[in-house]
């Protein structure tokens, strides 16, 4: 059994024993402390949200009762989307919100993702704070006249789509007029009441449903990735469908299978959005360290600038704000569109993409082809805990002094068109190591070149 403490929440394996997987007295431990770091006197407001996991409505009461018991009007959106209950933050002026969704992770986990008031992940000092007092175990609760109130709001997925359909750029004719066959697979969570009706407002003229009923019964793997997508591929491929959709249980990711049923791959994700808004929108982007090189070119393609962040949303968001991007996210399918919200988000890149695909005048595949071809590699390479894993990056650095070295965020080293990213795991005595190139095998060849340089070190 599992249960990973992390500055944005906690997230582990339902059943067990108490701070050992996520047990009932764990998330009462953790919403506790929440509200006691979030809330102000003025503000006692928290939105709740979920997506459709096995134990999420078990989840939900003991998030639910115990907020009411510390004074909290909560506002709970059932079942939603991790997007919409960002935005619901907002608009409903709250302290905060929780959000109970093991995003990617199989049926067996779960977890509490945490926001602040502006409806965006929790700063690492608040995540820091809330661990120190789960720790310290030092809570209280209020007498009977002052516990707090429940409410559950529909709707808010609806108004949610309504948001993305007011942005320009989301060209709702154009998508019209091409008659799109869009097959989709939302792996029988909540993209399955959010993704429908979407494409239904965008004008798509026929929607191809796969494990869309939100029974939380993932018919396979639901993280995004090409091996758990062969339904998509073979359904886009049987009924001449334009683009299949996916997305990930919570909706904050999102990957495309090509018209040909094959993956457009979720680094390309980003990429392909991006070229689209900034084709309506001259400015920069950014996207984390382990993302695809392909973003700088496209970006640079049209004249904005590019900056890379250490891996994380909170990260990625935070330089967007330095830098005034226009568009950004992470390589594993993340959009984030300042314009909406700060925060990933599957619909409303599935609403530019569809434009994107509707204006341009080419098939998914033409359209991928379109952009710089790269592959990445991802590795790692286990250690027994003894070992000083920041020595090695540390002897790495110095030994690649003489290429581009960018260490906010473990080592990345740059080789031409080529990159590596070693990055220390928090949970698990490994390095993480990525490496991109223009094909598979040269990205595999770095990467088991740094291992080889690793394992030299170790020896030595």
């Amino acid at each position: 059994m599992t249960l990973i403490k992390s500055i944005s929440g906690i997230r582990g394996t339902i059943g067990g024993r108490e701070d050992q997987s996520l047990t009932p007295i764990d998330i009462v431990k953790y919403t506790t402390a929440f509200a006691d770091v979030i809330l102000t006197e003025e503000n006692k407001k928290v939105i709740v949200g979920r997506d459709a996991r096995l134990s999420g409505s078990m989840v939900n009461q003991l998030v639910c009762g115990t907020l009411v018991s510390k004074g909290i009007e909560v506002i709970d959106l059932g079942l939603s989307t991790t997007p919409t209950v960002e935005m619901a933050v907002v608009k409903e002026a709250a302290a905060g919100g929780i959000i109970l969704t093991a995003s990617h992770n199989p049926k067996q986990w779960n977890a509490l993702k945490l926001l602040n008031s502006l409806g965006e992940f929790i700063s690492s000092a608040q995540g820091e704070e809330i661990i120190a007092k789960v720790q310290a175990s030092d809570f209280e609760y209020n007498q009977i006249d002052y516990i707090g109130s429940y409410v559950e709001k529909d709707g808010y997925i609806e108004w949610h789509i309504e948001e993305i359909l007011k942005l320009d750029m989301v060209d709702v004719e154009a998508i019209k007029k091409k008659n799109f066959k869009v097959a989709i697979d939302a792996v029988n969570s909540t993209g399955g009441i959010a993704v429908p009706m979407l494409l239904n407002k965008l004008g798509v003229s026929e929607v191809i449903e796969l494990y869309c009923e939100p029974t939380g019964k993932f018919p396979h793997n639901p993280e995004p990735l090409p091996e758990h997508l062969t339904d998509l591929s073979d359904a886009v491929v049987k009924n001449q469908a334009d683009v299949g959709i996916t997305v990930d249980p919570d909706v904050d990711r999102l990957a495309f299978v090509s018209e040909n049923g094959d993956m457009f791959g979720e680094e390309y994700t980003l990429v392909a959005v991006a070229d689209y808004v900034l084709s309506n929108k001259i400015g920069n982007t950014v996207s984390n360290l382990s993302s695809t090189r392909a973003l700088k070119v496209v970006t640079e393609k049209h004249g904005g600038s590019y900056s890379a962040s250490a891996v994380g949303e909170v990260n990625v968001v935070k330089m967007m704000k330095e830098t005034d991007a226009v568009i950004g996210g992470e390589g594993n399918g993340g959009i984030i569109l300042p314009e909406l919200h700060y925060g990933r988000d599957a619909l409303v890149g599935i609403a530019l993409l569809l434009s994107h695909l509707a204006k341009c005048g080419k098939p998914m595949s033409h359209l991928k082809a379109s952009y710089p071809p790269y592959i990445i590699s991802k590795n790692k390479i286990e250690l027994t805990p003894e070992i000083d894993v920041d020595t090695i990056l540390k002897n790495l650095e110095e030994k690649y002094k003489n290429q581009p070295v960018n260490t906010i965020d473990g080592v990345k080293i740059e080789f031409d068109e080529e990159w590596v990213h070693l990055r220390k795991s928090n949970t698990e005595p490994i390095i993480r190591i990525y490496a991109e190139g223009s094909t598979l095998r040269v990205a595999d060849s770095l990467a088991n070149k740094i291992k080889s340089d690793i394992k030299e070190m170790l020896s030595s």
